[in-house]
């Protein structure tokens, strides 16, 4: 499904601006006549000024989902809730995606496959839930588990770039050095060599480098701009991308404290999904998707395809050899004893304490080789001028 963004003018003659997703034009423009818009011009994928379709954030849904919990909890009507919400809206394009919801489920269709129309702005995992509390007819306690769900979600992200703040002034630090050492440091110290064909082996290598950072730099960024370009287009290969994925969670040292993050991440959704009432097939889909990892994906297909046979749910994961025992012997229990639901909110609660320790830990790895890296550096550099050095304080003397 296509995002349009669109201008146009109501039946009154006030021009109004929104975006709706459809198959293709033809469905577009006839949605628009439906809701007694004369669109004057609209674009594919783009806004009409020039900037990406809107994507609601973790922090945004957070607020939104609770307004809504809040007022449906109160007794208001879905529609009035809506339109309080929209009213809410700081940002231009939230308030049109949320104005253009209004008006559809004001006209009678559902909230789910309203927000649908909207899929590159709203996550399937949220629409899917809407959809369970719409068929249930619990609307407003899913809102409420939505909002813990994207407030958690924010909270690890926050938590990660907080985290990730030291280590990458420390990248930055490591570098700008390597760069001050090689271009302004390291000529000084070569031009003392009388005979450079005399010098040590270690000195001609930081010369040479020393040479190629300050007469063909242009060279060394190119590369880095070709390798980052070239590195984003090979991860659209599905099987490098895959490759890649599966290194993040098998890679030694920080590949068990990633599998932490996702274990938690799939815990809750899985739990909120399942406690929601939808299908577990469904719920797997879901879980698995959230994870945004390629290689979890591919191996979750054998358990959606085991889960159908009649397979139980905890023996189908622990083939995957993604998650650890202990979150495999937890899903056993639930499904013995009948409580899958609440064991696994449980449990994702103690995850996310083990992902914010994990991401403790990461760092924790990081930093050291950071230091270790410069530290290398610099005593490389400091060997390499050491004989122009000492050279030249032997002549001072004489």
């Amino acid at each position: 499904m296509k995002s349009y963004s669109y201008i146009a003018q109501d039946a009154r003659g006030k021009q109004t601006k929104g975006i709706m997703n459809a198959e293709n034009e033809q469905e577009f423009l006839q949605r628009a006549k439906e809701k007694g818009l004369y669109v004057r011009d609209f674009k594919e994928g783009d806004s009409g000024d020039g900037k990406s379709i809107y994507k609601f954030g973790t922090k945004e849904l957070a607020f939104c989902c609770r307004q809504l919990s809040a007022m449906l909890t109160s007794g208001l009507t879905l529609v009035k809730a809506i339109d309080i919400l929209t009213k809410e809206q700081e940002n231009e394009k939230a308030r049109a995606i949320w104005q253009d919801v209004y008006e559809n489920v004001q006209k009678g269709e559902s909230f789910s496959s309203t927000l649908e129309m909207h899929e590159g702005s709203f996550p399937q995992f949220l629409i899917s839930m809407v959809g369970a509390g719409e068929s249930s007819g619990s609307l407003d306690i899913i809102m409420t588990r939505m909002a813990d769900h994207y407030q958690k979600e924010n909270k690890l992200k926050n938590s990660i770039r907080s985290a990730m703040i030291y280590p990458i002034i420390l990248l930055v630090l490591c570098i700008v050095v390597v760069i001050f050492l090689f271009t302004f440091i390291m000529p000084v110290f070569i031009e003392m060599f009388d005979d450079k064909s005399k010098m040590p082996f270690l000195t001609k290598v930081m010369a040479a480098i020393s040479d190629f950072l300050t007469k063909r730099w242009y060279i060394l960024l190119i590369i880095v701009v070709a390798a980052f370009f070239g590195f984003r287009y090979a991860m659209k290969i599905p099987n490098f991308r895959k490759k890649v994925h599966r290194m993040l969670i098998k890679g030694p040292g920080f590949g068990p404290l990633i599998t932490k993050i996702y274990t938690g991440r799939f815990a809750r959704t899985l739990s909120s999904l399942y406690s929601s009432g939808i299908p577990m097939v469904e719920c797997l889909e879901r879980s698995s998707a959230i994870l945004g990892n390629s290689y979890i994906d591919e191996k979750f297909e054998s358990v959606i395809d085991e889960v159908k046979q009649g397979e139980t749910l905890s023996s189908a994961i622990t083939r995957t050899e993604i998650f650890e025992p202990m979150f495999c012997s937890v899903i056993y229990v639930g499904e013995e004893s009948g409580a899958l639901d609440s064991i696994l909110e449980k449990t994702s609660d103690y995850y996310e304490e083990e992902s914010d320790a994990a991401v403790q830990r990461l760092v924790g790895i990081v930093q050291p080789v950071l230091l270790i890296f410069m530290g290398l550096i610099i005593g490389m550099v400091v060997i390499g001028v050491y004989p122009a050095l000492y050279g030249s304080l032997e002549g001072l003397e004489n």
